[in-house]
């Protein structure tokens, strides 16, 4: 039988004592432990910072011409070309010609040898003369402004000033982007000026096999790295690379890095690099999840330009003519028809549509109709991607329909018009997809559909066009004003 409760063995008092104390003396014991591993963490953190090799960021000597221009002057040219400084002390001087940045030779010559280039954009005058000072940088401007060479030059003049890579070190200069097609088009304005001094260089991104990137990462060829964050997290986790000696970062494209949800992975990255790196920060909007990033990690009197437009708007390209026509969705088939037969020419064409589905529908009923189109998204694989921007790079398929995926960092030389079939989800992604004409200087033109269930944007797509100086349909003024 079972004791009754009377029967049953007690403990005494003297017993809860000795258990209660060794309890708190377990309780004692790690906590002792959990604070002799912070100590020991933060030694050791302590200890790799004094073993981090030193290195130089100050490059900029100010040309002669610079420093002699009067002060009205630079003031006219920095009203004509819309640049403002709105933070920061001591900021350099902006120059207006590739002498006056003061590059080395070579990327000097390379700068004048590209027949598209005459002089700095707006962006480059500013941040050249920032970046190559050592300065932390936020640079907000439109797309298509020129801001890859703003980072790209001062970032092969920042590698080249330090000791070459060991076997099994991490890159000197990251420049992190949201997209792979982002991430390769960098590589590819990388590729073209590191020749001349022989900077090498890596593009990590997922959707391809790894093997390649990990020997390049691995055996020292990766003195510039251009990652999207997710591959980047993954070789950092299993041990291929790391960022000791990461002194350059670039954050280019950040709202929209931001707005695919990569701040955890940012925020990782940025903490494995040095403490004494610079940063720049490259957006073409400036939400408040940029501004805090910004805050948390660009320390040293950071510089802010901002590039046209006014307040925090959106800033889209004034180099294009953006046309907004309110219709009924059944009709925006026909529309497009007639667009595309009075802007065909044998000039690239980008066409937006909002989902995957919907570009795949669209790209069979332009090819059965006899256009030369296809049709790009995320569903598909690396190779095909790689194949269809190929041919409309090419010029052999001047039609190429998109998702999303492809209204930033897209690079396409000649792009003529681009049509917005679908109007994207928020007014920012209007912006860039707008931006993927004319780019580099160079004059474009935009189509938008608008519809009645995209009128909750009208407000906001009315401020974009305001800003830019374009013609607002009163139709779209009505759903702005309801």
């Amino acid at each position: 039988m079972f004791p009754t409760f009377d029967e049953r063995p007690t403990r005494s008092a003297t017993t809860f004592d000795a258990e209660r104390t060794e309890r708190e003396r377990a309780r004692e014991r790690a906590a002792m432990e959990a604070l002799a591993s912070k100590r020991s963490t933060r030694e050791n953190e302590e200890d790799g910072r004094r073993q981090l090799v030193v290195f130089e960021k100050n490059f900029y000597y100010e040309h002669p011409s610079v420093t002699a221009r009067a002060r009205e002057r630079v003031e006219g040219f920095m009203r004509e070309r819309e640049i403002r400084v709105t933070k920061g002390t001591d900021v350099p001087r902006c120059v207006e010609t590739f002498d006056e940045a003061s590059f080395p030779g070579y990327l000097t010559r390379d700068l004048k040898a590209r027949e598209s280039f005459k002089a700095p954009s707006a962006v480059q005058s500013q941040a050249w003369p920032v970046a190559l000072s050592g300065r932390d940088l936020v640079a907000i401007a439109e797309t298509g402004s020129g801001k890859t060479l703003s980072y790209v030059c001062p970032a092969i003049v920042h590698v080249n000033a330090q000791p070459l890579l060991g076997k099994g070190e991490g890159p000197i200069a990251l420049v992190l982007a949201p997209t792979r097609e982002l991430a390769c088009q960098i590589e590819l304005e990388v590729a073209a000026f590191a020749a001349s001094s022989e900077v090498k260089h890596v593009c990590v991104y997922g959707g391809v096999p790894k093997p390649p990137q990990i020997r390049a990462l691995k055996t020292g060829q990766s003195e510039i790295c251009v990652a999207t964050p997710g591959r980047l997290i993954d070789f950092l986790d299993c041990g291929v690379t790391n960022l000791k000696r990461t002194s350059f970062v670039v954050l280019d494209e950040a709202d929209r890095m931001l707005d695919m949800g990569f701040e955890p992975q940012i925020r990782r990255i940025l903490n494995k690099v040095r403490p004494d790196r610079q940063i720049l920060m490259f957006t073409a909007t400036w939400p408040r999840e940029v501004r805090e990033i910004a805050r948390d990690f660009l320390k040293t009197d950071p510089v802010e330009i901002r590039i046209g437009g006014s307040g925090d708007g959106l800033l889209a390209s004034k180099n294009v003519t953006q046309i907004v026509e309110v219709l009924e969705s059944r009709d925006k088939y026909d529309r497009l028809i007639k667009i595309l037969e009075t802007e065909m020419d044998g000039s690239r064409l980008l066409v937006f549509v909002e989902t995957k589905s919907g570009v795949d529908e669209l790209t069979r009923k332009l090819r059965v109709n006899g256009w030369p189109a296809l049709g790009l998204h995320g569903d598909k694989n690396q190779e095909e991607r790689d194949w269809v921007l190929g041919e409309f790079r090419d010029g052999k398929s001047p039609i190429m329909l998109a998702t999303g995926v492809a209204s930033r960092g897209l690079d396409v030389d000649g792009i003529k018009c681009v049509i917005n079939y679908d109007f994207p989800k928020d007014a920012s992604e209007y912006v860039h997809r707008v931006g993927r004409t004319g780019r580099a200087g160079k004059l474009g033109k935009s189509y938008t559909f608008f519809t009645v269930d995209d009128g909750k944007h009208a407000r906001e797509l009315t401020e974009i066009l305001k800003d830019a100086k374009q013609p607002i349909p009163s139709s779209l003024r009505q759903f702005a004003s309801s």
